[in-house]
């Protein structure tokens, strides 16, 4: 009983530990010791039993689980920069034709063109922005 004890309290600092690293490594090591001192609690058998089962869950859970836990855990892709502002709405300050215009985008103003060569926007219209070409912004209106 004293050994179960001794791997539970095992497992409990490997997970109080991974929470100052956040690698996901040590709760996977304190899962092998956490199954160690079940068996050790349901068995009563020599320690090196203990040992193995805590080796192998531990190998199992840091191959297999770990890498779908991170990978859950990651943050998708956070769009940042001009590919942020694409898809976004802008007001039209100043007329927006082939060779100039104004919109208001995020609370900047920024000289935009029309997606088509042939459109113009007349300032209050709303317009999605298409994509940024240098300090353009290329919209459109639907």
């Amino acid at each position: 009983m004293a050994i179960a004890l001794s791997w539970l309290i095992f497992a409990l600092a490997l997970a109080g530990a991974e929470a100052l690293t956040g690698d996901m490594f040590l709760l996977m090591l304190g899962g092998g010791a956490l199954a160690a001192s079940g068996t050790a609690w349901l068995t009563n058998g020599p320690i090196l039993v203990d040992g193995a089962v805590f080796l192998v869950v531990s190998v199992l859970l840091v191959v297999l689980v770990r890498p779908a836990l991170r990978q859950r855990m990651t943050p998708k892709s956070l769009l940042t920069g001009i590919k942020a502002l694409e898809g976004k709405r802008a007001v039209v300050l100043d007329r927006v034709a082939r060779d100039a215009g104004q919109v208001k985008l995020d609370g900047q103003v920024w000289t935009a063109r029309p997606f088509n060569d042939g459109d113009v926007y007349e300032p209050g219209e709303s317009v999605t922005v298409v994509h940024i070409d240098g300090a353009t912004a290329v919209v459109f209106k639907h």
